[in-house]
């Protein structure tokens, strides 16, 4: 239909995979139950706890809202903080209050002590205070005088009246003097003591909950997020990937390398070729090396079991990933977590990480290897660690080749491995306008690819009697090989 949105590869395989487990939904909402959905499985063999996981993780029914956490701070300026933050705020706010109430209601009662004490002492000379009033000309200050007092207390006394100094007024006052100093003590422990401000915020707050609380609508516990996790069958494919960038799984493993020319059972769509076919198995990983951005590679991760089947051409694999802007894809690996690879760029430097190292649960991947300007990844080598049918043994050397036809091997060892990636070490010392074709770990045999005259594609295999010629120590120049073309690239025979 017109303005109908398609499907996109991943949501297509969500709905197949919830179709596949679940039957019906029926929504049985009512008096009696507000919310009530009903979720039937299509068979009885899932389990309860394994078809709700699914649900949850597969559905909305679990599901995550961001919230803009802003707040006007003690300083009056709108802030993004967490929510630790914003209680710790509060909770300091909450105490300058109580603070700040406190000691207001400390001033009163102090001042209300002090004129119930003037009070009190007119009582007891209430007829001298009488006559003082009748005959000076300034009472006020004949009072101050007399009996000591405050012109506070002595203003209070003139304006008081009369029949509130009777007998009966006096008892009242001592009364209210008792219940004011008690209060007054109460208030100077609690502005004096940290704990005691805290232990009455806590029970302000306690009182408040009690006053205005509701019962919680939803129940709040700590709980891991559900993860749907896919059963994938362990068993052996090979990874089958072009130079255009299809990609597909073929069950089994092929009776031979695919190094060179596309065997026969392999096809591909005109002018594409073969990139490489990786032995490996359904629970392992397709690694894919995006071009230099920034002076950096970004790896891109994508479960072996996830691929289409072996069965035409595949699928690209830009539609697995998300593959950052201005790039596009390079090399690529499959093989177990466990497998080591050798990562060089033609710049001359190069490190050894595992695929472990490498994955990423995300589409977009991750930064790993650093490059100078200008410079790209070559194809990664394999070290060691890899399954398939013929298992390749742990490399022992490191072979070189520059884009100027020089050649240097060294011992591996004298590699560092960068568990969080990097830029490495100089592998070979390479003259202004050299580059590094590509560098391969082996144990007795590689093999050199380039251009030769006529711009004709060759290639020499060097067994370990020619590459031990080029032995060296690393961040050396090299030798010049007589192979009668311009290496482009060097791969792991054996």
């Amino acid at each position: 239909k017109a303005g109908k949105k398609a499907l996109s590869a991943d949501q297509t395989q969500l709905k197949a995979a919830m179709l596949s487990v679940l039957d019906v939904v029926r929504d049985e909402s009512s008096k009696d139950a507000a919310v009530r959905l009903v979720f039937e499985p299509k068979t009885s063999r899932i389990s309860q706890e394994e078809f709700i996981t699914t649900l949850l993780a597969q559905t909305s029914l679990e599901t995550s809202s961001p919230i803009n956490l802003t707040m006007v701070g003690i300083d009056g300026k709108p802030t993004q903080k967490s929510l630790r933050q914003m209680l710790n705020e509060w909770i300091a706010f909450r105490e300058i209050t109580v603070e700040k109430r406190s000691r207001h209601r400390l001033d009163k009662v102090l001042d209300r002590i002090h004129i119930l004490e003037g009070r009190q002492l007119v009582l007891l000379n209430i007829d001298e205070v009488i006559a003082i009033i009748r005959a000076a000309e300034d009472p006020k200050a004949a009072l101050i005088a007399r009996f000591n007092l405050s012109d506070r207390q002595a203003e209070d006394i003139l304006e008081i009246r009369l029949r509130q100094l009777a007998r009966l007024e006096a008892i009242k006052i001592e009364q209210e003097l008792k219940g004011l100093r008690e209060e007054q003590k109460k208030l100077e422990d609690i502005l004096g003591s940290p704990a005691a401000l805290r232990r009455l915020l806590v029970k302000e707050i306690e009182a408040d909950a009690k006053t205005f609380e509701d019962p919680r609508r939803t129940l709040i516990q700590a709980e891991k997020r559900a993860v749907a996790e896919l059963k994938v069958v362990d068993e052996p494919v090979t990874v089958i990937v072009s130079q255009k960038g299809w990609v597909r799984a073929q069950k089994g493993w092929a009776n031979e390398k695919a190094t060179g020319a596309a065997p026969a059972e392999y096809s591909f769509k005109s002018g594409d070729a073969l990139y490489g076919a990786f032995e490996c198995r359904t629970v392992d990983t397709l690694l894919v090396f995006g071009t230099a951005k920034d002076k950096g590679v970004r790896v891109y991760t994508v479960p072996v079991a996830s691929l289409p089947g072996g069965r035409g051409d595949g699928q690209p694999v830009t539609t697995l990933i998300d593959l950052d802007s201005g790039t596009h894809v390079a090399h690529y690996f499959a093989g177990p977590p466990v497998a080591n690879l050798l990562l060089a760029n033609t710049g001359g430097y190069g490190f050894i990480a595992s695929v472990e190292n490498m994955m990423s649960r995300q589409r977009g991947g991750k930064a790993f290897i650093d490059v100078g300007e200008g410079e790209q990844l070559c194809r990664p080598s394999l070290v060691g660690g890899a399954s398939g049918s013929e298992l390749m043994p742990a490399a022992t050397h490191v072979a070189c080749a520059s884009t100027g036809g020089r050649i240097l091997t060294f011992e591996i060892g004298e590699l560092k491995a960068l568990p969080k990636g990097g830029r490495g070490l100089t592998l070979i010392d390479l003259e202004s306008k050299d580059t590094l074709a590509g560098a391969a770990a082996y144990t007795r045999s590689v093999k050199v690819e380039g251009i030769g005259r006529g711009g004709k594609e060759r290639e020499e295999t060097l067994e370990i009697r020619t590459l031990n010629n080029a032995r060296g120590t690393r961040a050396r120049k090299g030798k010049a090989a007589d192979l009668g073309f311009k290496p482009a690239g060097i791969v792991r025979v054996l």
